[in-house]
């Protein structure tokens, strides 16, 4: 019995620890497999993927502005006289023109009656003194003149007949030295005539005329004066837009070099922003930009109209205008703006979100390629412009290809990635990119 016992326990411990190696190998098996697919868990790390595309990009300069309306005229009386009546309001839509006020005119109204009537006075004399008294006064010094030449001619034949005679001994010396003298004042009074008339036709007409013109143009320069007075009484816009400001009422003094009225054009707005030099160098007029402010729904669009060619001495920076419509009126001047410049268009560029691309310590540029491996390759890019969330790559890569979209910041390359959902507010997601792989 004791052999039979000790033979059955030899043959029951072989098998017990033969069982007991086997469950050990199967945990060492389970817990080896196990290690493995944590590890392989633990590195295959969650990114997003979005695809390379070809989409059109805007290099913008954006800039806080200050808005100012397109035109402005503080309206200052010429005259100091008290306000007659207003017929204008604060806000009130003036056109250019347009009767706003009047001043009391009636001493103006008065003294420019006063001129009128002189001028017209001397209107008068000097259609009669071109008409009338000119030519007759010719006319006397022309008959004068014949009359002169009539009696020289006749005292010349006297003294030639004279003359014969008294070489004949029939006339005595007497007598033909009577005629030379009457022969002489004849001819003295011809030649005073005949300068007479010269002098008429020469210059006396051309006196006469100037003396009855300058008297004419004296009156008329008196009345245009005394009614220009009288039209400094009227105020009237210089252009066209909205009253912002009038300070005096009906019946105050309104004192020369005083605005009493002050309009603004605000049918179109400028924004003036000053702009680092760096950014300014980009621009031109004529470039399309859009000017942003509280009260509006959408930014407005304008153009830039100036760029100024020298710098704020104060800032160092360059001083840019904007301007654009102001549809009903919402921008109001002096209102803080924001506007953007568009200074280069690529059409077709080859863009990823910004959050892809890594920057190094040293500058460079890289991104992180979805390779077919399941793995997230680095590669150097070459950057062009910027348009919001969006870089151009103008070297490194090629529209279609994949890259991590998120998840790149710190990944090293060669690692395991795995396709994370999207969420639904990613802003960074370019159209058309792919989210899974």
């Amino acid at each position: 019995m004791k052999k039979e016992k000790v033979k059955s326990s030899r043959m029951v411990l072989p098998l017990a620890l033969s069982s007991a190696l086997a469950i050990a190998t199967a945990l060492t098996i389970m817990t080896t497999g196990c290690s493995s697919n944590a590890k392989e868990a633990e590195t295959a790390v969650p990114v997003q993927i979005v695809q390379v595309e070809r989409t059109a990009l805007q290099q913008k300069v954006t800039a806080d502005a200050v808005l100012f309306p397109i035109a402005q005229s503080a309206i200052v009386p010429k005259i100091s006289a008290p306000v007659k009546n207003f017929l204008v309001n604060r806000g009130s839509h003036v056109r250019k023109g347009q009767l706003l006020a009047v001043l009391e005119n009636r001493d103006l109204a008065a003294a420019a009656q006063e001129n009128k009537g002189a001028y017209d006075q001397a209107e008068a004399t000097y259609t009669t003194t071109t008409a009338a008294d000119l030519p007759q006064e010719v006319q006397k010094a022309q008959l004068d003149t014949q009359a002169a030449k009539q009696t020289l001619d006749a005292q010349q034949k006297v003294f030639d007949s004279r003359q014969e005679l008294f070489q004949q001994g029939a006339l005595p010396r007497k007598e033909l030295d009577q005629s030379a003298v009457d022969l002489t004042n004849a001819r003295n009074q011809y030649e005073i005539a005949k300068r007479h008339l010269d002098s008429l036709n020469a210059i006396g007409k051309q006196q006469t005329l100037k003396s009855a013109k300058g008297q004419l143009e004296s009156a008329q320069g008196k009345f245009q004066g005394a009614e220009a007075q009288l039209q400094y009484s009227e105020i009237r816009s210089p252009i066209g837009g909205v009253i912002t400001d009038r300070p005096l009422y009906p019946g105050e003094m309104a004192s020369a070099g005083t605005p009493l009225l002050t309009v603004m054009d605000i049918s179109q707005i400028v924004a003036r922003a000053h702009i680092p030099q760096l950014e300014a160098v980009q621009l031109k007029v004529g470039d399309s930009a859009t000017i942003a402010a509280s009260g509006t729904e959408q930014p407005i669009t304008a153009k830039v109209v100036l760029v100024s060619p020298a710098l704020d001495p104060n800032s160092t920076t360059v001083e840019v205008w904007v301007q654009g419509k102001n549809p009903h009126e919402v921008l109001r001047p002096g209102t803080s703006a924001q506007i953007t410049m568009i200074t280069r268009t690529v059409p077709d560029a080859v863009a990823i979100p910004a959050a892809a691309l890594l920057t190094g310590q040293d500058g460079t540029t890289s991104v992180m390629v979805a390779g077919s491996d399941g793995k997230a390759h680095q590669r150097p890019v070459k950057t062009g412009i910027r348009d919001g969330d969006h870089i151009q790559i103008v070297e490194g890569l090629q529209a279609g290809e994949k890259i991590v979209g998120t998840g790149a910041y710190g990944l090293p390359d060669d690692s395991k990635i795995t396709t994370a959902e999207a969420k639904p507010d990613d802003k960074n997601q370019p159209e058309g990119s792919s989210q899974k792989e």
